[in-house]
């Protein structure tokens, strides 16, 4: 099984091969480092031409990726931290989403920036934090954060959304990798021996998916859990414990597009199960859990769901190993969070 890591790897090597418009950019990005995260490695040696080492300009690399996406070309951006998406806000929010509105349609902007998210290294307040939500709900850009899972042949892989993004789509893609969820294997069904695994795509959603897990043999859910990002994979955990050391059954629905989003199969499975615990990395207040929520608790009336909801403390990232344990949502927390849900 490749890893998540690797999977990305191999797509942007695949997207280089097959299409000579490709173009990579960032900072540190060329071999022998191949990235603070690895992600990038051999394609500089592959593709010299096409791999573009930058000044450390958040800024400037994404507006320069903007022009190369207006003249046709496909740029891939790596942002080397997240956290520094902060500093090309202005172009991403301001100019690459609202190009096509401006110009009539007249222009597309097949742009990746790709960037890891995330805590649970030690990296510190400003170098751990989750931030996709300052991008969600911005017109005209769509956010993805892929799962480490992957249906027959590798459709719905981390590197599968990635190459499609690249090449397939024709709007700009802020695309959310996590930092400890690279070193994941993807998983298959055939790797997944407690689950059944489903994957379900939507024709607005484009070069996306949704994965469903239930657990195999199990009677009927009374919980739905939906997660996205490396939270998918310890919820994955929490659903296994909850069964076999609680008797609570669930159901983990995982997206892998935040933005633009249709809340559909969430609310299937909520209205199915009749409680929603939805689990994040990023803070609690005004994250993507309070939308999902929002949205399922409209287009649910006169249905009985409980809702919850679980993220990270209202605090900066602490460097501490401990305290950054007790301030991001972990294992024991998702299920407490579940087992005091099925109780009210």
């Amino acid at each position: 099984m490749p890893t998540v890591l690797e999977s990305l790897n191999s797509a942007l090597l695949r997207a280089l091969t097959d299409n000579q418009e490709v173009y990579l950019l960032g900072e540190d990005i060329l071999d022998p480092y191949g990235g603070a995260f690895k992600v990038t490695r051999g394609c500089s040696t592959s593709f010299p031409d096409r791999v573009l080492t930058t000044p450390v300009s958040e800024a400037g690399i994404v507006g320069v990726a903007a022009g190369m996406a207006l003249r046709g070309l496909h740029p891939v951006v790596e942002i080397m931290f997240g956290d520094f998406t902060t500093l090309a806000a202005d172009q991403i929010i301001n100019h690459i989403a609202k190009f096509r509105w401006m110009y009539n349609d007249q222009v597309k902007l097949p742009l990746v920036i790709r960037t890891p998210m995330g805590g649970r290294r030690g990296y510190g307040p400003t170098h751990s934090q989750t931030l996709e939500k300052l991008f969600l709900g911005v017109p005209g850009l769509q956010v993805l954060a892929p799962a480490a899972l992957s249906g027959p042949g590798g459709s719905g892989s981390p590197g599968d959304i990635l190459y499609q993004c690249i090449l397939k789509s024709d709007q700009p893609t802020l695309f959310i990798e996590n930092k400890l969820q690279y070193y994941l294997p993807v998983s298959t069904q055939q790797d997944l021996k407690d689950f059944i695994l489903t994957i379900e795509s939507d024709p607005r959603d484009g070069p996306s998916h949704t994965y469903h897990l239930a657990i195999r043999g199990a009677p009927p859910a009374q919980l739905t859990i939906a997660a996205y990002g490396y939270m998918s994979e310890i919820a994955r955990q929490a659903v296994l414990r909850l069964a076999y050391e609680h008797e609570l059954f669930t159901e983990l629905v995982i997206p892998t597009r935040l933005s633009p989003y249709h809340v559909d199969l969430i609310q299937a499975s909520a209205i199915q199960t009749g409680s929603l615990l939805v689990v994040e990395e990023g803070t609690l207040t005004l994250g993507w859990g309070a939308e999902v929520l929002a949205r399922v608790s409209e287009t649910t009336s006169g249905q009985q769901i409980r809702f919850r909801r679980l993220a990270a403390k209202e605090f900066p990232i602490p460097a501490s190993g401990p305290l950054e344990e007790q301030a991001l949502p972990g294992l024991d927390h998702i299920i407490l969070a579940a087992l005091q849900l099925s109780h009210v």
